[in-house]
């Protein structure tokens, strides 16, 4: 396993940072979710729906999603033709992903149990979905993941 994805998990004052395990999207987590591309469809992680749901292409979306791997499946997702209005549906279609997840009673637990914690993807890199090595990221994988835990709590 590599650095990149061994599973980091700390507690900081009123934070739940994670890196890899079971808030990762690269977690075997099987779901069936709606993409325009492909319709009904079932996909292994978050990872290999949300990265098939960039392509416009059938075919192209259909080699993302039956990818051996989420690593395989980030790496086709990034050279996919992405569809034009991505960058406006990109967090709805995460948040899409992330709510089937969550129905998964082992992920569903793990969510509740951060508490009312602020959750944030540690990922050095990732200064989108992650807060990147400052710390200066947007942290929006962590919004997500409040949000749908704020839902399954009905609040």
């Amino acid at each position: 396993m590599s650095r990149q994805h061994r599973p980091r998990v700390t507690q900081e004052q009123d934070w739940h940072l994670f890196y890899g395990g079971p808030f990762s999207n690269f977690a075997y987590s099987p779901i069936t979710a709606w993409s325009d591309v492909l319709g009904w469809e079932d996909y292994d992680t978050v990872e290999h729906f949300y990265q098939a749901a960039k392509s416009t292409s059938e075919a192209e979306a259909y080699a993302i999603a039956r990818a051996e791997s989420p690593a395989i499946a980030k790496a086709l997702g990034q050279k996919a033709k992405l569809r034009p209005d991505w960058e406006a549906v990109k967090e709805d279609i995460m948040l899409r992903g992330l709510r089937e997840k969550y129905k998964i009673p082992f992920y569903r637990i793990e969510l509740l149990k951060t508490g009312t914690k602020t959750i944030v993807e540690d990922s050095p890199t990732d200064y989108y979905w992650g807060w990147g090595r400052d710390r200066s990221g947007q942290n929006r994988l962590g919004v997500l993941l409040m949000q749908v835990r704020d839902e399954l709590r009905g609040t």
